[in-house]
């Protein structure tokens, strides 16, 4: 088992990076959000799960144990995969997931894309009881904004890769650009206003 791994980014890809760990490169899966905080060269410290399947072995990355935590609660749930999982993780921070589960906020888990409503009531039903938001306020600090036109590529990017067409998510990365809230925000904030534009949207 995998539990985490530190070396050198040698590559960024929309949602994924190829981490060198003493001469190996391991193929990491990361929610856009984190995969958008990377640059080639730097050092990265990933906590990780290593999904098995009977055709393959997937690694997933996240920022904390915490993430890493929600991500096994959400391929628990009937009809959650690894890739709707991070889909969740992408769209909420931890601390948010959790509200949304006490709450039983529906639609904030319908905001995923995948995720109709039978899943994210399964999603609140499952989890219920398992996360708390004291306990899951341990939201970590994004990376700087990157500048502002590779910006809008990269979230573009981000959400085609998420699922949705670039002529869908083009308006929504431009409206979220448009804010002047975001100004100098995290980048994962700035993903994370894009799918809210794209949830009103529907």
């Amino acid at each position: 088992m995998i539990a985490s791994l530190h070396g050198t980014v040698l590559e960024v890809a929309a949602s994924s990076c190829v981490l060198d760990v003493h001469g190996v490169g391991y193929l990491v899966n990361l929610t856009p959000t984190h995969a958008l905080e990377l640059r080639s060269g730097a050092d990265l410290t990933v906590v990780t799960e290593l999904v098995v399947r009977e055709d393959q072995m997937t690694l997933y990355g996240f920022r904390s144990p915490e993430e890493r935590s929600l991500f096994t609660l959400l391929c628990s749930v009937s009809g959650v995969g690894p890739k709707s999982a991070m889909g969740v993780l992408a769209q909420l921070s931890p601390a948010e997931l959790a509200r949304a589960v006490e709450e039983q906020d529906v639609a904030a888990f319908k905001r995923v894309n995948g995720v109709g409503p039978k899943t994210a009531k399964l999603i609140i039903v499952s989890l219920t009881g398992k996360v708390s938001a004291s306990a899951a306020s341990s939201d970590v600090a994004s990376g700087a904004l990157p500048a502002q036109s590779g910006l809008r590529a990269d979230v573009l990017d981000a959400l085609v890769n998420l699922g949705y067409a670039e002529k869908q998510a083009a308006p929504a990365v431009d409206g979220a650009l448009a804010s002047e809230e975001l100004r100098g925000a995290p980048v994962a904030d700035v993903l994370r206003a894009a799918l809210k534009e794209l949830s009103r949207a529907r």
